[in-house]
């Protein structure tokens, strides 16, 4: 990090993704997206990394290790930059997203009963005969 008198200190790549738990690829992905702000770059074309940027990839990270898609991501960065938002808007970003985890809990653990179920009634021996391959192929 390097620091001119005056300005604010500046990070590379590199080191605004370790500092936000993200990987430098997903930075640049993030910001080809739009998600993050084009970011300063050195006359040599390097980007440079403000703490600013590094707590919008921290926000990023966060919603994704919470399972939010991008659009979402992109909408709650707008309400989350936005001061005068309305927290409606944030929770009801979250209840949809709370439904479609519950749609796919759902949908996971009825594949895992009937997995669970053809496993059963499969030998798992010698025979060419499997229930697991002919349910597949119906």
């Amino acid at each position: 990090m390097t620091a001119v008198a005056g300005e604010t200190p500046t990070l590379n790549i590199g080191q605004a993704a370790a500092r936000a738990g993200v990987s430098a690829k997903m930075a640049r992905h993030y910001e080809s997206l739009g998600l993050l702000p084009e970011v300063r770059r050195t006359e040599a074309g390097y980007r440079r990394y403000s703490e600013r940027e590094v707590h919008v990839l921290r926000f990023i990270r966060r919603a994704r290790d919470l399972g939010f898609g991008m659009a979402e991501i992109a909408e709650l960065l707008k309400l989350w930059q936005d001061r005068g938002r309305s927290s409606a808007a944030v929770k009801r970003i979250a209840l949809e997203h709370v439904a479609d985890l519950e749609r796919r809990i759902a949908e996971m653990t009825a594949m895992k009963q009937t997995l669970q179920h053809l496993a059963s009634c499969c030998h798992g021996d010698q025979r060419p005969d499997c229930p697991i391959l002919d349910d597949l192929g119906r």
